[in-house]
């Protein structure tokens, strides 16, 4: 149906999503709740088994929805560019199934775009169990930092994917979401990685406007595949550095890996990762965390071989 300039929405809100319908009916609720309405929903099923088709069709009346579904994929980037190639709006807005939003996300993220920010982002509450009433934890995210490219690579930049709300033709600019099956569960940090090689206009708003799902079922979780997807995305863009911030990146990527290792307990290999940051470039703070996190590796690492 062809919708005139004051029905079409301005935002189009793409929530990939696979056999998550409990979680999906919570993500919902949170849209049905914001305060700005002129919005598109567009669910973009990976060919769940479940009634997530059921759970999304509960909505139609409240929200201008969407449901499409497609072929098991393995991973979000696919129905994400669904979502994209569908959308109406000016702007894409990042939602995954199992997050949601506070009232005024839409409205708070909505005014900077309007003002000429092309990538907006913000801080969320950490959500660790069904039911949860209280949320001490945040996900913080960074800070912009100029150029963002640079910083993306060198320091680490935490830009929480639901929190996300970005111009439609920059993500067109980019040929959209990678769907390369090497980066499944960074294929968000690879898109700002891309967006960022075209603009350092991101804004980030200082405050939690959603909820992060960290109770189970992540892909993005701490594994050793998480270590691999990581060292293909940074092979793909440490080269387009200056030369003596390549360096200073590939620093950085040994800590990113040895945090990963020190999550899942090989602490061996963590504390070969820190030793490797802290005789790096890398920024003086992270040298310092580095420093840290080798003395507690080799601390565990010595009890798990006394335990032998």
């Amino acid at each position: 149906m062809n919708e005139g300039p004051e029905t079409a929405p301005l935002v189009s809100v793409v929530i990939p999503t696979f056999n998550r319908a409990q979680d999906l009916r919570r993500c919902l609720d949170s849209l049905v709740a914001q305060s700005f309405k002129k919005f598109e929903v567009l669910v973009c099923d990976d060919g769940s088994t479940d009634n997530s088709e059921s759970v999304a069709q509960e909505y139609c009346a409240r929200l201008d929805l969407r449901f499409e579904t497609a072929e098991n994929f393995g991973g979000p980037a696919r129905p994400r560019n669904r979502g994209i190639s569908l959308a109406r709006g000016s702007y894409v807005a990042f939602l995954d199934s199992d997050d949601w939003w506070a009232p005024e996300k839409l409205t708070l993220s909505v005014e900077r775009l309007e003002k000429g920010a092309e990538v907006v982002y913000h801080d969320m509450f950490l959500a660790r169990h069904i039911g949860q009433e209280h949320f001490p934890d945040q996900l913080v995210s960074s800070e912009p930092r100029s150029t963002m490219f640079d910083s993306l690579l060198c320091c680490g930049m935490s830009i929480p994917n639901s929190s996300v709300v970005v111009r439609k033709e920059l993500l067109e600019r980019i040929g959209g979401i990678s769907e390369d099956t090497s980066l499944i569960s960074v294929e968000d940090y690879d898109t700002w990685v891309r967006i960022a090689l075209t603009t350092d206009r991101f804004q980030r708003i200082a405050m939690p406007l959603g909820y992060y799902w960290a109770g189970g079922g992540n892909i993005s979780a701490a594994s050793p595949k998480q270590m691999s997807r990581i060292k293909v995305l940074y092979s793909q863009y440490v080269g387009l550095l200056p030369q003596n911030r390549q360096a200073v990146a590939f620093g950085f990527l040994e800590y990113r890996i040895a945090r990963i290792a020190q999550q899942i307990g090989d602490w061996e290999t963590a504390a070969n990762g820190f030793a490797k940051a802290m005789r790096s470039s890398i920024e003086m703070k992270t040298r310092l965390k580095a420093l840290l996190f080798f003395a507690l590796c080799r601390v565990r690492a010595h009890g798990t071989n006394d335990n032998r």
